[in-house]
């Protein structure tokens, strides 16, 4: 494979003078990246791939600090942008708009501009600059204030605001054994060290920068700038990773894919890329219920199939080229007809803040009739037959809300006239919104009755990542005996908002770490990534979010592809490491009988060497693959096995996969 990099053409003799020049630069100096995120926060600063981690984020005091309002994930309507080494951030708290730039200085240090313009006339106690440092790290650290004396931080005498220091000066910084970090304004002001007091299991000491305080008219607008510097201790250490194969545990069939149209003159283009590129094994089309049947009276289902509804046929048309790639099709509905549900329809939240709508249940048997109906349409026209049917995040309530009972009666019910009229298909058990809201398929799983009707769990991994709620999903699938499905797969459901994101390498990393640990931990059948079509598409290019430029893949991609390169049917072994080194992230397939094994490891960190341990016999060398920022699945050296171990490096901030041969 061809890698993104490419120095040829440049002149010998300037190429080695810019080497021997990196070569003297202190290695702080290299590598050091913000970890900004679009909706205006920084998680910190990478030093050769390893986080210094803080938190900063843009917070708006009112008339006290009972009342507080801060930039963060799906709090406020961001857009992001990129301009080489640059990010902005445009966003608004209440009427205050906000422009916030990083910008990578290249030395272990970033610079932050925030600029804020008022729309209307307020009064704030204070407009501030954040920054979070987490307590564990700092809680014996030595703060220096402007010109002031080093001293121990003291958080033993708040005042009764809170504050544990407050002093005027330009620069603060406070230094452990290990790191440091310290916070320069553009000019004096008042620097405040408050409490904690957001009661979350992880604490942090909080520093507040006032950008601007006290009354504000509109029109005014107010401009600070920062610079955060950091230095740490690079933790190259080795990880041993430890291979049982004497534990065979549920099949992966393989990445799947949703298949939603929804542009029409964007998609078709990324949808033949994605089915020449990548091996999917499983697909996700929409069951378009409302334009299906709109008007409960009219049966679409003796009608032509070139008289369908666009979206229907483009839809039917979807899961039959699927189903002609032997893909098995899940069948999902968003939007119900206006029959079908209480209430007036909503597209998005309602007045009071709730989502979606409840089925009717006096429509019942028109319910189950019209979606059979569709079901029975796809078999009878176009040769699919139908795997699972599911609603979408109806827990949610996108577009059709229910209660876990009612989606229990819906299996109960659905399924079993399914059955009547000669269906194989089965419902999914949740489809949820998220791994959090797992309660709400235990009327189901409680419910022995339910359980014939039943084909798979399914949630989506937008939310829930911790490992006590992700084993929530492992239990209801080891208790139902189903196998489980990621029915959507990604990490931000709001990034469409800000589609520059997608192209992140920090983005890419993230989202392919998930992954591995949903299958080091869930053991899923499949994970279906969302989309492989022009919505979060993993390509950019071809008029995709208006970039007008040539369809070419992402690093995303390349995460895919390599994942999607995993051998089918192969099943998830354990692999544990020797710490729990959050840094590391891995997963282990295999098949015994046919001595096939793969390796996923995700590397979050600074290089490392890496000994695998606990292969079997007939394993003596591995194929490996890598992506990166810099890497596209690039094919790397083989490494060999002796005496059941494998020992070799891991780059920096990478995706590795090793392919036994």
């Amino acid at each position: 494979m061809m890698t993104k990099r490419n120095v040829a053409g440049k002149p010998f003799f300037k190429t080695c003078i810019f080497m021997l020049f990196v070569f003297m630069l202190p290695a702080q100096m290299l590598l050091a990246q913000a970890e900004f995120k679009p909706w205006g926060n920084m998680d910190g600063i990478r030093i050769k791939g390893q986080l210094v981690e803080f938190n900063s984020r843009i917070t708006v005091v009112g008339k006290s600090w009972l009342s507080v309002n801060s930039t963060d994930k799906e709090r406020q309507k961001p857009k992001y942008i990129r301009n080489g080494n640059e990010q902005i951030v445009n966003t608004q708290i209440d009427s205050l708009q906000f422009t916030e730039s990083v910008k990578d200085n290249g030395s272990g240090s970033v610079k932050i501009t925030v600029k804020c313009v008022s729309r209307e006339d307020t009064t704030v106690k204070g407009i501030y600059f954040n920054v979070s440092l987490p307590e564990a790290a700092y809680i014996g650290s030595m703060v220096k204030i402007g010109n002031g004396k080093e001293q121990p931080l003291d958080q033993s005498h708040p005042n009764n605001e809170g504050d544990y220091l407050h002093n005027q000066a330009k620069e603060i910084s406070l230094t452990t054994s290990t790191q440091n970090i310290s916070i320069k304004a553009d000019t004096t002001l008042s620097i405040t060290i408050r409490a904690d007091t957001a009661g979350t299991k992880k604490r942090f000491i909080q520093l507040y920068f006032p950008i601007c305080l006290g009354r504000i008219n509109k029109g005014d607008v107010f401009e600070k700038s920062f610079e955060i510097k950091v230095s740490d201790k690079i933790n190259n250490s080795p990880v041993t990773l430890k291979l049982d194969t004497s534990v065979q545990g549920r099949a992966f069939a393989g990445l799947g894919g949703n298949f939603r149209i929804q542009n029409p003159k964007t998609d078709p283009e990324v949808i033949d890329y994605c089915l020449k590129n990548l091996r999917v094994a499983w697909g996700r089309v929409e069951m378009p219920w409302i334009s299906w049947q709109p008007d409960s009276a009219i049966n679409p289902s003796i009608a032509d199939t070139a008289k369908l509804n666009i979206r229907v046929r483009r839809s039917m048309e979807m899961a039959q080229r699927l189903n002609q790639m032997d893909i098995p099709v899940i069948l999902t509905a968003w939007f119900p007809p206006a029959w079908a549900v209480v209430g007036t329809l909503h597209n998005g939240k309602s007045p009071d803040g709730v989502w979606g709508n409840p089925l009717n249940n006096t429509k019942t048997p028109l319910i189950y009739k019209s979606i059979t109906d569709y079901l029975l349409y796809l078999k009878d026209h176009y040769g699919v037959e139908v795997k699972f049917f599911s609603f979408n995040e109806s827990d949610l309530g996108i577009n059709i809300r229910q209660t876990g009972a009612e989606h229990n009666e819906l299996i109960k019910g659905l399924g079993a006239y399914f059955v009547s009229k000669g269906l194989k298909t089965k419902l999914l058990l949740g489809d949820n919104s998220d791994a959090t809201t797992y309660k709400f398929i235990y009327p189901a799983i409680n419910d022995a009755e339910s359980h014939p009707f039943m084909g798979a769990v399914s949630f989506h991994s937008w939310r829930g990542w911790d490992t006590e709620t992700l084993q929530k999903w492992t239990d209801a699938a080891k208790q139902t005996g189903l196998p489980l499905m990621v029915g959507e797969g990604s990490i931000d459901a709001a990034a469409w908002a800000y589609p520059a994101y997608f192209e992140e390498s920090s983005y890419a990393l993230e989202e392919i770490n998930l992954y591995t640990r949903l299958l080091a931990i869930c053991q899923p059948l499949s994970i279906l990534q969302w989309q492989l079509t022009a919505d979060y598409s993993p390509l950019k290019g071809g008029g995709i979010y208006g970039n007008n430029g040539p369809l070419e893949p992402t690093q995303r991609f390349w995460n895919l592809k390599q994942l999607a390169s995993t051998p089918p049917n192969l099943f998830h072994m354990p692999l544990t490491a020797n710490r729990n080194d959050l840094d590391i992230s891995c997963a282990a397939l295999g098949d015994n009988a046919k001595h096939i094994y793969t390796i996923h490891i995700v590397n979050n960190s600074a290089s490392r060497q890496v000994h695998l341990t606990g292969l079997p016999n007939g394993v003596k060398e591995f194929k490996v693959y890598e992506t990166n920022k810099d890497l596209d699945m690039k094919q790397l050296k083989s490494i060999k096995v002796s005496n059941h171990e494998a020992v070799f490096n891991l780059d920096s901030r990478c995706f590795t996969s090793l392919v036994s041969k």
